[in-house]
């Protein structure tokens, strides 16, 4: 190998990159020995990192060829010298313009070297033996010298393209799965406002490309991911509840609950009268409810007033919630050592919850503050939990809603607000006849 700087005949100029090339080439291992085309193969797969064209692909397996031997090696001449006439022939007719062109990539790429002679032809200079002494052409070094660096860009693209297809498979499954679940709570008469979930679904989609990166879909799977978990929730909820009525109903186990509209709280009158409160305190109803948590769109709709005092801003996320119930607190006349027990007894998204339930009926409460103490005391005696306290007002709501109808002879006018009613079905119905008094 010649271990001078090969400078460019006529015209073209010298860059450092094909400097920093021929130095490469020139550290190559002796002993090295790569499958051209092997190699080839892993230039092809990377092709986009290395900055190379289909075209000039096309031209540096036209080259490839022109070498006999299969493997090339460190040591030695590893120059090919054909005229552009026969690359033009082995290229499937490239032009000649286009033949130039896409040589010059291949050299900016770093895959070959020219080696021009002092006329600019190519050609090979033989020795005494017949052996090659000197040559002029296309020095195919650069690959043997960067084969491993090939096999692991190609290893990148392969690996790129398995996450992608990964992603775009998941992507699948969670609009699918949104798209029936929303469905299955419409038909089935859950209770939460599925016309706002397939709102947030559609504006998630909606920010989706036809041709998107790999980092972009996994992004808008990750928000379909939290969209997902909260239908899902709603669901499994609503089907456990039914489960745990079903089961009581056989067993004939007859669970008291209070009546919502009759509440006197004070924290001496609730230590005195149990039925006073929202029964949740009971052992047994605790055992009924369903462990998981409440999902976020069914207490917004049975707290709508918790929605009004989040200052204008819509309430999407657990994190707008406690933040609203900061709001509520000092409204409430909560002291701070109150609400501080609340959240270590009951967490801080139950005792949100509970303190959203008060403030709704507030006008039915004489001490909210009483109130809650006494349901932190309860909640650190593992008898409290949120559930029933929503499913009373959920009732509520319910049967308001059905007399509104019945006296209307319709279902009730609620304006703007239309796409938000619930629509009670007879499931519905069966499953929270277990939580009335």
């Amino acid at each position: 190998m010649m271990e001078h700087i090969a400078t460019p005949f006529g015209r073209r100029t010298m860059t450092l990159g094909q400097i920093a090339s021929q130095v490469r080439a020139r550290a190559a291992p002796k002993d090295a020995v790569v499958n051209k085309w092997h190699a080839f193969q892993h230039i092809r797969e990377a092709r986009a990192l290395l900055g190379a064209t289909d075209r000039a692909l096309a031209i540096l397996n036209a080259l490839l060829s022109f070498r006999q031997e299969t493997v090339l090696t460190g040591e030695g001449n590893v120059i090919v010298w054909p005229s552009n006439e026969q690359l033009m022939a082995r290229a499937n007719g490239m032009p000649p313009t286009t033949l130039r062109r896409h040589l010059a990539v291949l050299v900016d790429c770093g895959l070959i070297i020219r080696r021009d002679s002092p006329n600019g032809k190519r050609f090979a200079r033989k020795g005494r033996r017949g052996e090659i002494a000197q040559a002029y052409g296309f020095d195919l070094s650069p690959i043997v010298a960067r084969a491993a660096e090939f096999n692991d860009l190609a290893e990148a693209v392969q690996a790129e393209k398995r996450a992608f297809r990964v992603a775009k498979e998941r992507l699948t499954l969670l609009r699918r799965d949104i798209v029936k679940l929303i469905d299955t709570g419409i038909k089935e008469g859950v209770p939460g406002n599925w016309s706002r979930a397939r709102q947030n679904y559609e504006a998630i989609v909606g920010r989706l490309p036809r041709s998107a990166p790999r980092q972009l879909v996994e992004s808008i799977c990750g928000e379909l991911k939290v969209l997902w978990h909260d239908i899902r929730d709603a669901l499994e909820s609503f089907a456990n509840s039914q489960n745990a009525d079903a089961n009581e109903s056989r067993s004939r186990r007859h669970i008291q609950n209070s009546n919502p509209d009759s509440i006197s709280e004070s924290e001496n009158a609730l230590e005195d009268n149990e039925e006073a409160g929202v029964n949740a305190e009971k052992t047994d109803n605790l055992r009924k409810l369903p462990r998981r948590d409440l999902p976020l769109g069914m207490v917004l709709d049975v707290c709508p007033n918790m929605q009004e005092i989040a200052r204008g801003h819509e309430i999407r996320h657990w994190r707008d919630f406690l933040a609203a119930a900061e709001l509520v607190r000092p409204m409430l006349g909560i002291s701070g050592s109150a609400w501080r027990e609340a959240l270590a007894a009951l967490g801080e998204q139950q005792a949100a919850i509970t303190l959203a339930a008060i403030y709704q009926r507030a006008d039915q409460i004489n001490s909210p503050g009483g109130y809650l103490r006494s349901l932190t005391e309860r909640a650190r005696q593992g008898k409290f939990s949120p559930w029933p306290m929503i499913m009373a007002l959920l009732r509520a709501k319910l049967d308001a809603e059905k007399a509104s109808a019945e006296t209307l002879g319709g279902p009730p006018d609620d304006g703007d607000r239309r796409e938000e009613r619930f629509e009670a079905s007879e499931a519905l119905l069966r499953s929270l006849r277990g939580l009335e008094s």
